[in-house]
Order: structure tokens, then C-alpha cells, then sequence
């Protein structure tokens, strides 16, 4: 039998979009706007947005009891959404923890600990791939922290990223077909001062709530699909660009 006779076609399937920011700024409700959402709490964060949801998770067995019964179960969810990713990762700490019977995963010695942490992860992640084999489209929010990068070719700048262990959070970044990082939009105002070279930047926010989608030294974005670069941060808007919605 000929090799060639293995050849198949590659399916499309749903996206796997992170949508990362500070607090207060609407990943929820723009992630909770995706097509008849169900929700995996790891944060008490949904607030007055009514959306169907499991109980808050105490721990990463009960994420995994939640994603297990979206794989078997019949149900007609067409979006899983993980809410949020930092808050799952203090549930991934804490079972580390439980299984090598220590208080911190710091205690176990020579990063071990978090080591062992992306093994929870990759389980996770495979579970949300057979979220998508079901047609499910796949949404996690996360926080964001500032980074310092260390590039050989440039100076050290600051970045915004996940707020993520850095191996979870390249780990991540992997996985995502998408990442959105939601910022509000500034505007640079210059001071004119009295004395030389006494000129003073202010950066001023608009109101607007921008998702950037493409890399930038000033934080981590991307897409594996011809998008635009930033829109509004509306579910409405980002959905007219992603490949399962148009």
C-alpha cells in the first residue's frame, strides 16, 4: 500500500483565542458575546453578566470535571469559555502542591515544581482540542503584567504579557491560535516646558477599548490569520475577521 494513500485533508476547525488586559477593561463580556457561551469559572469575575456557567472551581479537578462532561455530554455550547487563565494556573499550583505534599511550589526544589505545572497544563489543553472536535470554539482571558525582555540585537524594554509563569505562559502562546491584548486607547500629549529640553509626554486615554492583534515590542499579540492589526474591543467586530465565524 502506497504512503501517498494516507494523505487527507486538513479540516478547518474553531479558533483558540486568548484575550489578555488589565482588570475592569470587558474580556469577559466581550468573550461571554461568542455564540452560546458556557463559562469555567476559576475566578469569581462574571459579575451581573448572565451566562450560563459551572460553580466556581476549587480546584483543577473540577476545571477538568467541567471540560470532561463538554467532551461526552450532549449539549448544544458552540463556545468554551476559561475565565481566566491565571486564576487556573493557582489551581494547577495548588494540585502540584497536593501531589508532592508541600505548602508552595517553591519548596520543591530546582523549579521542579513548575515543571510539573505544564503537564497540568498540556492535559488542559487537551481537553479544549476536544472541545474543538466537537465544533466548539475555544476562548480563555488572562491578566496582563509588564516584562522586562532582554534582546540581544536592542536594549531591555518592558512588555506587556500573560500574567503567567513563563514557561505557562510560552506554553500558552503556543497553543493560541489568537491573542488579543486589550489596552485603552492613549494619545501622547506634549507639555512645552520653560527651561532646555524640559518638555513633558503625557499619554491621555481616550475611553476606547482597543484589541491589538498583532506583535508589537510593547506587548505580546498575534494571529495566524490575515486580521487586522486592532479593532474595538466588541465581539461583533472581531468575529467579521475570525475564519469559523464569517
Amino acid at each position: 500500500m502506497s504512503f501517498l494513500n494516507s494523505i487527507k485533508r486538513n479540516k478547518a476547525k474553531t479558533e483558540r483565542v486568548i484575550i489578555y488586559g488589565e482588570s475592569g477593561l470587558g474580556k469577559t463580556t466581550f468573550a461571554t458575546s461568542a455564540p452560546n457561551p458556557i463559562v469555567i469559572q476559576t475566578e469569581d469575575g462574571l459579575g451581573e453578566i448572565d451566562v450560563p456557567c459551572f460553580p466556581l472551581a476549587e480546584s483543577y479537578i473540577d476545571v477538568m470535571k467541567a471540560l470532561d462532561a463538554l467532551v461526552n455530554e450532549s449539549h448544544d455550547f458552540k463556545t468554551v469559555v476559561i475565565d481566566s487563565l491565571d486564576w487556573l494556573e493557582t489551581l494547577i499550583w495548588k494540585q502540584v502542591c497536593t501531589d508532592n505534599k508541600v505548602s508552595s511550589i517553591e519548596k520543591i526544589g530546582y523549579g521542579r515544581g513548575y515543571n510539573e505545572a505544564l503537564v497540568f497544563w498540556s492535559y488542559f489543553f487537551d481537553e479544549l482540542n476536544k472541545c474543538r472536535d466537537k465544533g466548539m470554539l475555544v476562548i480563555m482571558t488572562a491578566h496582563s503584567q509588564v516584562n522586562k525582555v532582554e534582546d540581544p540585537e536592542h536594549l531591555t524594554f518592558d512588555q506587556h504579557d500573560l500574567k503567567l509563569h513563563k514557561k505557562a505562559a510560552a506554553l500558552c502562546r503556543e497553543f493560541a491560535d489568537v491573542i488579543g491584548y486589550a489596552s485603552l486607547k492613549k494619545i501622547i500629549k506634549v507639555t512645552e516646558g520653560k527651561g532646555f529640553n524640559d518638555d513633558r509626554n503625557r499619554a491621555i486615554s481616550t475611553g476606547e477599548r482597543i484589541l491589538n492583534l498583532s506583535a508589537n515590542p510593547a506587548y505580546v499579540a498575534k494571529n495566524r490569520y490575515d486580521m487586522a492589526s486592532s479593532m474595538p474591543l466588541l465581539w461583533s467586530e472581531f468575529a467579521k475577521q475570525l475564519p469559523s465565524q464569517k
